[in-house]
């Protein structure tokens, strides 16, 4: 498995990958309909496929400039560490997995981050489509910073995303509409039931389970939560009214922003506005 993902091919080429989404997506929303679920919402999904289109285009148009640092941080690496051995693979994928759990804690704690990552939370129906549903321009606000200090240590660049791609993959099952109970695993992975929880905006449960691949990180540090006992999940952006339009749904924080910004005084406010938490 080690040798593949170095080599490229335990991920799948994106346009493979969006046809089998899209065909999950589609057995997903047969099933639920035929056993009367109602799952999905025909106009999200369309908004969280327009996104989901956008994404990928200025990824693909900004993936010179930030591959620019990435390069250079590799150049001044302080060793060089060898992807031979199944001992190097285990301590990157738990090296990705931490620095996504700090990613992912830094992307609902600071707005700047969470102006991208609050496109991904606006839907208000948790099935496959939002998934897929992602802000543009994420890695041009910093996200790759996060996965420097693996870079740094020694580790190869295009092996650190490609476990970091590799972990997205396995989140895209995560937003499965109906989360089977996984038993044991649920103590050291990251599961759709854990997943519906960190997407709820129930005041009980935000801001919980920020895990990629796995769960360990939220129990160590205190961020994992269950479900509420006895109360349905609400989906969706908690204070925020809900659209159906792709535009307004991957700017929308980000003008609110910049209108704050605007109206905001003095350095330390400006600096708040950007860089202090949601809400």
């Amino acid at each position: 498995m080690f040798g593949l993902l170095a080599s490229g091919t335990a991920v799948p080429h994106p346009l493979a990958f969006a046809l089998i989404a899209l065909a999950l997506m589609l057995v997903e929303f047969l099933f639920h309909r035929l056993n009367h679920h109602d799952s999905y919402d025909p106009r999200e999904t369309a908004a969280s496929l327009a996104i989901a289109v956008g994404n990928k285009v200025i990824a693909a148009l900004t993936a010179g400039i930030v591959a620019v640092p990435v390069f250079f941080v590799s150049g001044h690496r302080l060793f060089d560490i060898p992807m031979g051995g199944a001992v190097a693979w285990i301590a990157l994928f738990l090296g990705v997995e931490l620095s996504y759990y700090v990613h992912h804690f830094a992307m609902h704690k600071v707005r700047w981050l969470w102006a991208t990552h609050s496109v991904h939370h606006s839907a208000t129906r948790l099935n496959l489509s939002a998934a897929v549903r992602l802000g543009w321009g994420g890695q041009l606000t910093g996200g790759f910073v996060f996965y420097l200090p693996l870079v740094l240590i020694g580790f190869p660049p295009l092996a650190v995303f490609g476990m970091l791609g590799a972990s997205l993959v396995y989140q895209f099952f995560l937003h499965l509409a109906a989360p089977p109970h996984l038993g044991p695993l649920e103590w050291v992975l990251n599961t759709p039931r854990h997943h519906q929880v960190h997407h709820a905006a129930n005041a009980a449960v935000l801001d919980r389970n920020f895990g990629g691949v796995l769960i360990i990180f939220d129990r160590m540090f205190g961020t994992f939560t269950e479900a509420p006992k006895g109360e349905l999940l609400v989906f969706g952006v908690a204070g925020a009214e809900s659209s159906l339009n792709p535009i307004r749904i991957v700017a929308n924080t980000w003008v609110d922003m910049y209108r704050q910004w605007g109206v905001s005084r003095g350095v330390r406010a400006r600096l708040h506005v950007l860089f202090g938490p949601p809400g």
